[in-house]
């Protein structure tokens, strides 16, 4: 007996990139099968088991049919369970349970479970963001997943719970309720600035690395406050910005890591894995290709504590992200990017023992600190635009009364810096660390005064292009805080002190 055909929209995944896929139903009676082919991995193939027992829930019975399922474009690798809603639409499109032109406009995303179910899945969002993309009217998500499936708007969202519901929707028995936004995240309680004893130089790198989007290096014994400086960064940063949030959720969407429920992101990710990680688990990888720790700090910050103990393998691995903005993960079957814009925040000791410069506790030789220091390759350094160097907190400092200045008037500072800058490229929203050399040369072209600084330094500390150019930079950043149109000698000059390494720094009594 001849078959009939139906065919429902899904899509896979490749990296941030939804690519549609047609689930296609030749459903006859015969023998009974269930055959499934089109380049499809594991869990995909063992859809069949799920799509039976959730179709036989609802009452329609496959051991009378063979059924054969074609995932086309056959050359697409297919992963992930979400094919499993859009299979099951199919076949009952294909048994005749349902009209064939109700499945044609709109794409299926959602896994089955054995009783029926639409559970939810990793990268919602960038589905969503792919059938829109590529025109489909409408799409059919989890109801798990409805929060942030909502988040793109100019398309039409239908969420599901169970398969007897899509059922009643396809049969024009009942519609499917369009997705809710849920409710947006709340601000979380960041640490205050005011609690920081000390370190004023530190505080005032901060407060410009977090109006510029310039990456930081801190070097400083134990105790000195790296770390509680780092943690206190994303305190004095701006909201995310829709489009900003939007990056966000697309990443932590893939990745699994975004919570159910939650609407727009406000608060920057702060990411701050161990020294021990891998290249894989920094930059990204496995099969097929998750975001490493780099791309799910994208518009936050990535913190790298004991930044000399990372193997090199790992840091080096970070000079591309640190440069583009992106990752870049080849595989055999696809090559896929990206989004890795973090603000990079690196803290390390003056030397192995971390004392350098305390006769009584440090034994280092100037061999062994030369040793430990050159574990940070000199390509790397060059992107990091401010170094800085924090000495021991004095006690003095500790024992006085009275707090610092508290993270919301940096803040305030921060945010004014950032919207300079804003006016100056409304069209690409891209902060002084990004700036193109083009757009440097316009925006932040140094006085006389400093330009002369500038050629001295260049001569003096052997600046590459690259150092060169993270110096005028972070200068335009200054004078952006300062409230300054142009870059002036001291603007330069204060850029100058902050890059310690470039100058044979860190020299804690070295």
């Amino acid at each position: 007996m001849a078959g009939m055909l139906a065919s429902a929209h899904s899509a896979t995944l490749v990296g941030l990139e939804a690519f549609p896929v047609r689930c296609e139903v030749d459903a006859g009676r015969g023998v009974p099968s269930f055959e499934l082919v089109g380049l499809a991995e594991a869990a995909v193939r063992e859809s069949r088991v799920r799509v039976k027992s959730a179709l036989a829930q609802i009452g329609v019975d496959l051991s009378e049919y063979r059924i054969v399922v074609n995932l086309a474009p056959a050359d697409l690798r297919k992963n992930g369970s979400g094919f499993d809603l859009a299979i099951a639409a199919a076949v009952l499109g294909a048994l005749g349970r349902v009209e064939k032109e109700s499945l044609a406009a709109a794409m299926f995303i959602g896994e089955l479970s054995l009783s029926g179910g639409v559970q939810g899945l990793r990268g919602v969002l960038p589905h969503v963001m792919g059938a829109k993309a590529r025109g489909f009217p409408r799409i059919v998500v989890p109801r798990v997943s409805e929060a942030e499936a909502a988040c793109v708007s100019g398309i039409d969202v239908l969420t599901c719970e169970g398969l007897a519901e899509l059922l009643e929707h396809l049969a024009g028995r009942a519609p499917l309720p369009r997705a809710k936004p849920g409710a947006p995240e709340s601000p979380p309680a960041y640490d205050d600035l005011a609690e920081l004893k000390g370190q004023s130089a530190a505080r005032r790198a901060l407060e410009i690395c977090a109006a510029g989007g310039h990456n930081l290096l801190m070097i400083g014994p134990p105790g000195a406050g790296k770390t509680m400086l780092a943690r206190r960064l994303p305190g004095i940063l701006p909201p995310l910005s829709s489009d900003e949030a939007l990056e966000v959720m697309t990443v932590h969407s893939v990745a699994g890591s975004l919570r159910r429920g939650t609407g727009r992101l406000f608060a920057r990710p702060f990411r701050a894995p161990h020294h021990t990680l891998s290249e894989a688990a920094l930059v990204g990888g496995s099969d097929p290709p998750r975001p490493g720790e780099v791309s799910l700090a994208h518009h936050g910050v990535l913190f790298l504590d004991e930044l000399a103990e990372f193997r090199r393998s790992v840091l080096e691995a970070l000079r591309q992200p640190l440069e583009d903005g992106v990752v870049t993960v080849s595989r055999a079957f696809a090559k896929t990017t990206f989004h890795a814009r973090p603000l990079l925040v690196g803290a390390m000791n003056p030397c192995p023992c971390g004392f350098l410069g305390d006769a009584r506790r440090c034994g280092c030789t100037a061999e062994r600190v030369r040793t430990y220091r050159s574990r940070i390759s000199g390509p790397l350094l060059d992107r990091i635009d401010v170094h800085v160097v924090l000495p021991p907190v004095e006690v003095g400092a500790l024992v006085a009364r009275g707090r610092g200045e508290a993270s919301e008037a940096v803040r305030a500072r921060v945010i004014e810096a950032r919207e300079r800058q804003l006016a100056r490229a409304p069209h690409r929203r891209a902060t002084n660390a990004a700036l193109s050399p083009a757009d440097l040369e316009r925006v932040a072209t140094p006085d006389p005064e400093g330009r002369a600084l500038l050629e001295r330094a260049a001569s003096r500390h052997m600046l590459s292009a690259r150092a060169f150019g993270k110096v005028m930079r972070v200068a335009r950043t200054i004078a952006d805080l300062d409230g300054s149109l142009e870059v002036r000698g001291p603007h330069v000059a204060e850029a100058i002190t902050l890059r310690a390494f470039d100058r044979g720094g860190t020299a804690l009594a070295a």
